[in-house]
């Protein structure tokens, strides 16, 4: 005799399950906030003097903004390595 049909599952995605909506919302605005941040280093592309510990130069503003935001990344994760360090 044959089984009685079942209710099929759905099948999951490749990566094995579904994104919830806070993560899509998240990835969303990530690529939004990187869509501006790039906008706004293009549209700045005009030579600023720059003042370092030991004289000053020129750059053009893109790269200072660029180097600040990476600055910027690298010490937020230094932060957040520490502060999980302590936790543990």
């Amino acid at each position: 005799m044959s089984s009685p049909p079942t209710a099929k599952t759905p099948k999951p995605t490749e990566s094995g399950a579904r994104r919830s909506t806070k993560e899509t919302a998240r990835t969303g605005s990530m690529v939004a906030l990187a869509i501006l941040i790039t906008l706004f280093a293009v549209f700045n592309l005009n030579e600023v003097k720059v003042n370092w510990i030991f004289g000053s130069g020129k750059a053009p503003l893109i790269i200072v903004i660029v180097i600040s935001l990476l600055v910027g990344i690298v010490l937020t994760y230094a932060a957040e390595r520490i502060i999980h360090r302590r936790g543990d």
